[in-house]
């Protein structure tokens, strides 16, 4: 059994998962034994005296915006120089007094400003949770004979991992709680976990910090008792051979994963056996056991390339072989079947097709033989290679749908779905010989539903539907909608709506996000928070613009690289769109964009700062150039096929024209919220806090420009459900107040709590013991 981590943000490659970046656990100096350290102590006494004043209470002056000073400072590049005032921002050992004196003051700043939302965020949160199922579990499934599933339980943050060696217990045993493991940590996250074959033991990574820099830890399930030392610096994803733990090593100085090895557990990490070196910097590795359980994989994969290697998994040498070598502009993926591949390839299509290959002949390409043909109406993103079918999830004009080949006739067939728009993806099928398909089918306006689709029979059973606590929600109160919209090139954009029927669309003060980058699509899929928005009348959107692939890997080749500013121009396509239809007030416009979607809505934000009434950027990709050419920052080197590499004449020039912090004009610019987090590595703090700084500067108008550093965490913000409920309920009091939509609050007993969250997630500065 294995957990992958849910890919976000900005670090993500376009088809695979072979992303991470980032932490080993040091301890910290104490506070009084370090200049550096007493300074900080300092500050976090300062802002102890202002949490402890209430936050409804009005300051006693009204404060004023944070001012950076400006230092002259030339970021040479071969083909030009460019003057960076505020590049003494950066501090790598997150140590520098003059930039945490300057986030801290920014942190200061956001609270006052925020100050008079808290009865709102108060309420949301109350609102927020009541829609959360305080207890719940997931639908169990069997591998190896073993039975597991996770739930939650009410008023824990985390959930808790089970298992029972018998596949009808009604008396599971805790696996991993990851209640228990976060006690004493601000952030905390499990990368994933893994049962060996043999049922012996338990390991799994874990992220203390944020900064996606693992440790990985082992237990022997009969005893509960760890028996290896924690192995710092690893990827999330890990997995078992036979005989041991595949692991990824990161470099330290790029925290690029770049080995793998075999950890046997009980002895010591000194005595890993190294496997495979990845001598490629663009390349990110990836490792996992097929599901037939019959091989292990090392997979490479770039912008450019991807690479698998194989070995038994009964093999105590784990010998790997190569299955096809690595060609530039060539991608594939493999399962095992029998005695051949199947390989998920873009040799003779775009989109992909899928060929068949003998196990140990698959480098030589005239043995492949095509199985399912690609074609330019659909892009064949993954499959999933069961004992009698495959079962392929495809895109086409913008919907994510399943696609069962059958092995015996090569008969073929698309699993039917009433909604609109909607997204059906494959769930967990760990099992190769199951005769049932498990999938997540979900819209907009449908929570996510569990099904079980007998491959013999075509019938669909339900296991489970996503349960939402508040009884006056009706998925028929609710209009999901998709529509194509013509961009100023002539190709149609797909856009997903989402309202409430009562309220329809027209008019509506509107939240609009988007994403387009790395080929990664955002599907049209459930989420009870939207109902606070919608149920005040407002209009959900998604933009699917070009970056991702919802119309097809042409679709993401048209949104990065050389085509960037395409990204751009799509969101500010359908923001006209919505205005021209009727559809969104334009005076009540929201643009919200994280990662890097951050950088897209920080790119229209300089190329048209009046189509929004407010902008939320949440860790922005913001300063492009200066990021990319710095080949010591994490995964520069990875990223060059998707930005550009600076170090070229033509990709420097084009870079320039879109950058975020270089397009920084002397204009009005509409109000806007920026968060960070100080110990993120894919997006460094100090690239939002230079842009918010350089934006306060030539900002022409009086707007309201906010920067919150989260002090205890990396590029996910904060971990644990409830805090991220604030999250939330934070963003949508911002948004509600931005567009005039008043938040009635239905209890005063509500409202206090806003206070904690935001001084203690936000803006309190203090060491984290768990800090590198």
């Amino acid at each position: 059994m294995q957990q992958n981590p849910y890919p976000s943000g900005r670090r993500e490659h376009a088809r695979s998962p072979f992303v991470t970046d980032i932490a080993r656990r040091q301890d910290m100096l104490s506070p009084v034994h370090s200049p550096i350290q007493r300074a900080h102590f300092a500050i976090a006494m300062t802002l102890l005296w202002a949490a402890s004043t209430p936050l409804g209470a009005a300051p006693p002056t009204t404060p004023s915006a944070p001012i950076a000073v400006a230092t002259p400072h030339a970021v040479v590049a071969p083909f030009g120089t460019r003057d960076d005032p505020y590049y003494w921002l950066r501090d790598d050992g997150r140590q520098s007094d003059a930039a945490i004196a300057l986030l801290t003051e920014e942190n200061r700043y956001a609270r006052a400003s925020l100050d008079h939302l808290r009865p709102s965020m108060g309420q949301l949160y109350v609102e927020l949770r009541g829609r959360t199922a305080e207890a719940d579990c997931n639908v169990p499934y069997t591998k190896r004979g073993l039975w597991f599933q996770t739930c939650t339980r009410a008023g824990l943050a985390y959930p808790v991992h089970l298992y029972s060696r018998r596949a009808d217990s009604r008396k599971p045993e805790s696996l991993l709680d990851l209640n228990e493991l976060a006690a004493g940590h601000r952030f905390f996250s499990v990368g994933s976990f893994v049962v060996s074959p043999d049922g012996r033991y338990l390991a799994w990574t874990e992220d203390r910090v944020g900064q996606r820099r693992y440790l990985l830890r082992i237990r022997e399930l009969a005893t509960g008792r760890e028996i290896s030392e924690p192995i710092a610096d690893v990827e999330p994803t890990i997995t078992f051979a036979d005989n041991g733990v595949l692991y990824i090593r990161k470099d330290s100085r790029t925290l690029l994963g770049n080995q793998v090895l075999l950890h046997v557990p009980g002895q010591s990490a000194a005595g890993d056996r190294r496997l495979y070196t990845e001598s490629d910097p663009t390349a990110f590795l990836t490792v996992k056991r097929t599901r037939s359980d019959r091989f292990m994989l090392i997979g490479s994969s770039s912008t450019a390339f991807t690479e698998w290697r194989f070995a038994r998994a009964s093999d105590p040498e784990l010998a790997f072989q190569v299955i096809y070598p690595r060609e530039n502009g060539h991608e594939y993926d493999v399962e095992d079947h029998g005695k051949e591949w199947l390989l998920l390839s873009n040799w003779r299509a775009d989109n992909f097709s899928i060929f068949r290959a003998p196990i140990d002949a698959a480098s030589d390409r005239s043995q492949w033989q095509e199985w399912l043909a690609g074609d330019t109406t659909r892009l064949f993103e993954t499959m999933a290679v069961m004992q009698d079918a495959a079962v392929i999830s495809e895109r086409s004009a913008g919907l994510k749908r399943l696609r069962v080949k059958y092995f015996a006739d090569g008969a073929e067939h698309l699993i039917q779905f009433p909604d609109q728009s909607y997204a059906a993806l494959p769930s967990n099928n760990p099992e190769q010989a199951s005769q049932k398909f498990r999938l997540v089918y979900s819209a907009l306006n449908t929570p996510s539903s569990i099904f079980e689709y007998d491959l013999k029979t075509q019938k669909l059973k339900l296991l489970k539907r996503e349960p939402v606590p508040d009884k006056r929600f009706k998925p028929g109160n609710y209009v999901s909608e998709l529509h194509m919209v013509p961009a100023r090139d002539g190709r149609q954009i797909p856009v997903s709506l989402l309202y409430r029927k009562r309220a329809g669309a027209r008019q509506a003060a509107t939240l609009i996000t988007g994403y387009g980058a790395y080929g990664t699509s955002t599907d049209p899929v459930f989420n009870g928070n939207r109902l606070s928005l919608v149920d005040r009348g407002m209009l959900f959107v998604i933009a699917h613009v070009r970056g991702g692939q919802e119309m097809g890997r042409e679709w993401y080749q048209d949104g990065r690289h050389l085509n960037k500013l395409n990204s751009f121009y799509d969101f500010l396509d359908v923001t006209d769109w919505l205005v021209r239809e009727g559809r969104s007030d334009p005076k009540r416009i929201v643009a919200q964009g994280g990662s890097a979607g951050g950088l897209l809505v920080a790119g229209v934000a300089n190329m048209a700062p009046n189509r929004y009434r407010a902008i939320i950027a949440n860790v922005p990709f913001v300063d492009v150039v200066t990021s990319m050419l710095d080949a010591n920052l994490p995964l520069t080197a990875n990223e060059y096929g998707e930005w550009g590499n600076p170090m070229l004449a033509e990709d420097y020039a084009y870079m320039l024209r879109y950058s975020p912090y270089d397009n920084v004009t002397a204009q009005a610019y509409p109000n806007m919220m920026v968060t960070t987090g100080l110990f993120d590595t894919q997006v460094p703090y100090w690239g939002p806090a230079k842009w918010v700084t350089k934006l306060r500067r030539m900002n022409q108008g009086d707007s309201r420009i906010l920067l919150m550093t989260n002090m205890f965490s990396g590029h996910v913000g904060n971990s644990g459900r409830y805090q991220r409920l604030k999250d939330v309920a934070l963003n949508y009091a911002y948004i509600f107040d931005q567009v005039g939509i008043k938040v009635h609050i239905t209890s005063k007993r509500h409202v206090d709590w806003p206070k904690r969250s935001i001084d203690g997630a936000f803006l309190v500065y203090k060491t984290s013991p768990d800090a590198p």
